[in-house]
């Protein structure tokens, strides 16, 4: 009997592998049918977003209902549709690690490892071992400012050195309860330096706003001038002229590696599962790219203006800390600096 149920379990895990992946050509087809997705993202600004969409139907024929939100916004939205027993979204793609863990937690993800996984960068591969999620996206919170208001000899070069009494009233951040980006900073600068980096910055009063893009019209209007911002969507803006530029923090960028996953019982499985595949090809590492995000794919260089990763010194907190800690800080963030 032990040995029967050896085989069974064996037999069992042997299915399990093979559902989760599937004939390219097939997959194809089956997704060509099918015809359409949903995909809640908050990868890339809506630009980044929609072009991410629009290469994925160019190149097979499938539109891509591109729904580009905040990561908690996008997450709020995933649970009602959850609660309201609707099946919306297909391909769930958010910039906070924490929400895996719990949708695959409850159940509500599909296991599916994509064919072209072993082609990334090795850093990304593997990112849940089970399957159920996978990093299709990675960047850099770093230090941003105006550079026609800031005075090089001025520049910021550690965290430490936004809690100055010079940039009262000058700084820029993103919220923790709605982006993935800022919840990820917010809990790096604790590890780092404990929650009273967050009360002595309070003192400076920043201006707090839901995204980390936000923080790129903010320094653009010039009123502030530094910023805890995102790499790539700020490159973006200084290469269509804006006087904004990047600073890598000698205590650390922090990287947020993001994933994506297909939602259990989704309306259009098997475009889900070819949109999971396209996320990991050359064409859209070429997108994300043209984007100013970190390609996943070697065969890409590194957007004008930025470093390889493995030239930074970079913050990578774990998943574990990720989905234990954002919630913390969202009430700590709360009580030092308001809703």
């Amino acid at each position: 009997m032990k040995g029967l149920a050896r085989l069974a379990i064996a037999g069992a895990l042997a299915l399990t592998s093979v559902v989760a992946r599937a004939d390219p050509k097939e997959l194809t087809e089956a997704a060509r049918k099918e015809g359409e997705l949903t995909w809640y993202v908050a990868h890339y600004t809506s630009e980044g977003a929609e072009d991410i969409g629009r290469g994925f139907n160019e190149m097979y024929g499938i539109n891509v209902k591109v729904v580009r939100t905040t990561a908690q916004v996008a997450y709020q939205r995933l649970l009602k549709d959850i609660r309201d027993t609707r099946t919306i979204c297909d391909v769930f793609s958010s910039t906070d690690v924490g929400h895996y863990v719990r949708l695959k937690a409850d159940g509500k993800l599909e296991k599916y490892i994509p064919e072209r996984a072993s082609k990334i960068f090795p850093e990304f591969r593997n990112f849940d071992p089970e399957g159920f999620y996978h990093a299709t996206s990675a960047g850099l919170v770093l230090l941003t400012y105006n550079a026609s208001k800031v005075r090089a000899k001025d520049v910021p070069g550690t965290w430490i050195d936004l809690l100055d009494i010079k940039w009262k009233g000058k700084v820029a951040i993103g919220h923790p309860a709605f982006s993935g980006y800022a919840g990820t900073w917010v809990l790096a600068m604790r590890k780092l330096y404990g929650w009273s980096f967050f009360e002595k910055l309070e003192k400076n009063r920043p201006l707090v706003s839901r995204s980390i893009n936000e923080t790129i019209p903010a320094l653009n209007g010039g009123v502030h001038q530094v910023a805890a911002g995102a790499e790539g969507s700020t490159l973006v803006s200084a290469s269509r002229g804006a006087p904004l530029s990047i600073a890598y923090p000698s205590d650390g960028s922090v990287l947020v590696i993001a994933p994506s996953a297909i939602m259990k019982e989704a309306k259009h499985p098997n475009a889900a599962r070819l949109f999971m595949e396209y996320l990991y090809s050359v064409q859209a590492a070429k997108i994300t790219a043209r984007h100013f995000g970190i390609p996943l794919r070697p065969e890409m260089p590194v957007p004008p203006g930025g470093r390889p990763v493995n030239e930074v010194k970079t913050i990578r907190l774990t998943v574990e800390e990720i989905s234990e800690g954002i919630p913390e800080v969202i009430e700590q963030w709360r009580d030092t600096f308001g809703n």
